[in-house]
């Protein structure tokens, strides 16, 4: 077993004060953060925390030994922080789902990856979040009002929705004119979201929850939209994934007094200890790209 990753694992169990914190955070089972800490205890020779089932206290070796992989911690640093003078080389693996790959991700590549030629980009788009040791993800895309919790993320951008149907489904069946009255409506929504409830902020500032249901759900935004241009139902989905057919009529901005939930645009990723230099400039080159197109 890797010990510069059991040091890792071990700093991380220190910071965050349990090894389910610390499985949360790294994005590990439970059982494979136990497997490191063995691993740290087995090299140092003896036991660095006491475990029981409501606290975890660390040894005064531990804490001896805590002091050492912080300067390995440390060392790690320094080196990646002198590597960035040399022009970043290697693979960095990317997780996202369809939108953000599509309207997000995908349109930083070209011009990132021109600049730093030594450098290779592996996308893998997947709805569902994905493991980032499990999967050997570098960084993780997700949009979202809640991070997991002591994940390392860093906040890239906000992604903001639009409640739309098309112009024949309202001729049907009329416009509602308050959010109370989607639940009268076949609302087309995220599979992921299924039986959860749309959110919305009222022009005096009422936080709003409406439970929708309908007859089509999917994990991809695009289709949603495709379903409200055919007079399926309404549709709440990125702004960006709407724009050009509220510009061209095929669809119809609903309740614009109403904002509905906005979400964050997450970047997840598993150390700041040992962050590359390519993650980095990719990071800070999502940031900008997101911020000219919101």
């Amino acid at each position: 077993m890797d010990r510069v990753t059991a040091a890792a694992v071990f700093n991380r169990i220190c910071e965050l004060g349990s090894l389910s914190a610390a499985s949360r955070a790294l994005g590990i089972s439970r059982p494979m953060v136990s497997r490191y800490l063995e691993e740290m205890e087995k090299w140092a020779g003896t036991r660095l925390l006491h475990r029981s089932s409501r606290r975890l206290t660390i040894t005064p070796a531990g804490e001896a030994i805590l002091l050492r992989t912080r300067q390995l911690a440390r060392l790690s640093e320094e080196i990646e922080q002198e590597s960035t003078q040399a022009m970043p080389a290697g693979t960095l693996r990317i997780a996202c789902a369809h939108f953000t790959a599509t309207h997000l991700v995908g349109p930083a590549i070209p011009d990132f990856l021109s600049r730093y030629p030594a450098l290779r980009i592996e996308l893998e788009i997947n709805n569902q979040p994905v493991s980032l040791i499990g999967e050997r993800i570098d960084l993780a895309i997700r949009i979202t009002d809640a991070p997991e919790p002591g994940a390392i993320a860093r906040r890239l951008g906000e992604c903001r929705s639009v409640l739309c149907a098309s112009p024949g489904y309202l001729a049907k069946q009329g416009t509602p004119q308050t959010p109370e009255a989607l639940s009268s409506h076949n609302c087309l929504y995220y599979s992921r979201f299924a039986g959860q409830s749309w959110h919305f902020t009222a022009p005096q500032g009422e936080k709003i929850a409406v439970a929708v249901r309908g007859n089509f759900s999917a994990g991809i935004s695009s289709l949603l939209c495709d379903a409200a241009i055919a007079d399926c139902g309404v549709a709440m989905v990125p702004e960006q994934e709407a724009r050009s057919s509220l510009a061209s009529g095929k669809l119809v901005q609903l309740l614009p007094d109403y904002r509905p939930q906005t979400l964050g645009i997450w970047g997840l990723y598993l150390s700041r200890e040992h962050q590359s230099a390519a993650l980095r400039l990719f990071l800070d080159e999502l940031y900008k790209s997101i911020a000219q197109v919101s």
